[in-house]
């Protein structure tokens, strides 16, 4: 079994292999394909709770300094460190460029066929925090992402899957 300390140097590494290559969406969807093997009917059965969970076992696993809040209409995080990206930055290589994009990267594709609207801001490209949201309403993502590109403070981060609303519209059966 690899280190955490290593993984995240040979993922920041890999993001820029395929970075370079235009190669990056391809590798999000081949993630996003694995992990509905895990969480897909789980999500759709379950729902926000199931993700409440699914995510609060990462926050421990991962040593995560995360706070989650499930509320009736959406599921909110806040992650203050990122520890894979504070790794990152512990090391003697450069960060790759789009290294938080990976999260939004596997997410939006599952999200969107458990029927629910994903938006998130990764606050800066060297900051390791990040806030986000779960919810099946399309008028709350909408709110939520004006709000986060309202306080962007970088440009292209804040990602969504509301350009796929009719897609998020027709899992949700």
């Amino acid at each position: 079994m690899i280190p955490s300390d290593h993984f995240v140097r040979f993922y920041n590494e890999v993001f820029k292999f395929l970075d370079e290559r235009n190669a990056l969406r391809p590798y999000y969807d081949q993630i996003s394909r694995h992990q509905e093997l895990h969480c897909l009917e789980w999500f759709k059965r379950e729902g926000l709770k199931g993700m409440y969970d699914y995510w609060e076992h990462i926050r421990i696993e991962e040593n995560c300094e995360m706070e989650q809040k499930l509320l009736p209409d959406r599921l909110y995080f806040r992650m203050s460190r990122c520890p894979s990206l504070s790794k990152v930055l512990d090391c003697d290589a450069e960060p790759c460029a789009k290294y938080c994009d990976h999260c939004a990267g596997w997410v939006l594709p599952l999200m969107t066929k458990c029927g629910y609207y994903y938006v998130e801001n990764i606050i800066g490209r060297k900051t390791p925090e990040c806030v986000s949201v779960i919810t099946p309403s399309k008028e709350v993502a909408e709110e939520v992402q004006r709000e986060y590109l309202a306080s962007a403070v970088e440009e292209n981060t804040v990602f969504s899957n509301l350009d796929n609303w009719e897609e998020v519209e027709r899992n949700k059966k």
